[in-house]
């Protein structure tokens, strides 16, 4: 998948013809759906691809997956509203030339419905039919624990992602949420949710290893969403994901966070040019932005002026904590 061009006038017409009409973005959920989209269902998928092509010879996998229990079944409803403003940054500031952008969501597979809803690599308005298609179930277990591990699976063991294979370039996933993912994903839950048969659970922190190796991997935690403000949840993602855990007081700013995260990450902009395009795009979303990823950037800045090895010269190249 990740054919064709992104297009803001047909997004424009579309969002146009809703209000128009009284029809929502989210027609799948809002028109009382009660499981998965089939088209986003992980049961018995193979693979989710992102394929260079000649729309897009070096493609760039973004996967983005929300939780959407509780309080932040909203994220997705922020997003699709903000959708070109991703875009746009991306795109008409040369973060990334050819981007195939993915959606799903998380939910828990001890109780939910759909634990796990998971797009295709699109390139063009089909990231927006996809995001239309989420279940906002709402559900979770009052635990504190999401099924993020059966993402973290599916993700590492269903996507075939052509930056990383022809290219060794690492894609970039950003999973959205205020909750702990479960010690392991379980074989009876991979089985019921995905269709795999594995032989024993798998641990969490196993899967986060092989994820990590394909993909640039961050969690954004969103001020506001009820677990936001524990400890717990803190030292659990930062242990797994260092200065990747990015804390976000503006659950509106996750596009634009998301966006320059990226820019940062491919060496394409500093944080305060970052902050300018922002700036130019009319977005208000800066402040929290430059909070969120403070200190990101100050741990990429620190690596970036480290000096090389004695007598080679030269700078380290930047990067990501390790497992």
């Amino acid at each position: 998948m990740g054919s064709g061009h992104w297009s803001t006038d047909v997004y424009d017409a579309a969002r146009s013809y809703r209000a128009s009409t009284g029809a929502s973005a989210f027609a799948h959920s809002d028109g009382g759906a009660t499981t998965a989209h089939p088209d986003l269902d992980p049961m018995g998928v193979t693979v989710r691809e992102s394929r260079d092509s000649d729309d897009h010879p070096e493609s760039l996998a973004i996967a983005v997956l929300f939780d959407v229990t509780g309080s932040m079944r909203n994220v997705p409803r922020g997003l699709q509203s903000k959708l070109p403003d991703l875009l746009g940054l991306l795109l008409r500031k040369g973060y990334v030339e050819h981007p195939h952008i993915m959606f799903g969501a998380v939910g828990d597979a001890t109780c939910d419905r759909a634990p796990l809803q998971i797009g295709q690599f699109e390139a063009d308005n089909r990231m927006d039919d996809d995001l239309g298609k989420i279940l906002l179930e709402g559900g979770g277990g009052g635990q504190m624990t999401e099924s993020y591990e059966l993402a973290m699976y599916f993700m590492s063991r269903h996507t075939a992602i052509d930056c990383f294979d022809r290219r060794g370039k690492r894609g970039y996933l950003f999973m959205i949420g205020d909750e702990l993912a479960y010690p392991a994903a379980k074989r009876r839950e991979i089985a019921k949710v995905i269709g795999d048969e594995v032989p024993d659970d798998i641990p969490m922190r196993e899967l986060m290893r092989e994820l990590r190796h394909r993909y640039d991997v961050y969690f954004i935690i969103p001020e506001g969403a009820y677990h936001a403000g524990s400890s717990r949840l803190r030292d659990f993602w930062q242990d797994l994901l260092g200065q990747n855990v990015l804390y976000l007081d503006d659950l509106n700013a996750v596009c634009e966070t998301i966006a320059l995260t990226i820019g940062l990450a491919e060496d394409a902009i500093d944080l305060d040019e970052g902050l300018d395009h922002l700036d130019e795009v009319g977005s208000d979303a800066g402040p929290s932005v430059s909070r969120a990823l403070a200190r990101l950037d100050a741990a990429r800045s620190a690596v970036a002026v480290s000096p090389g090895p004695p007598g080679l010269g030269g700078s380290a190249p930047a990067t990501t904590t390790r497992l």
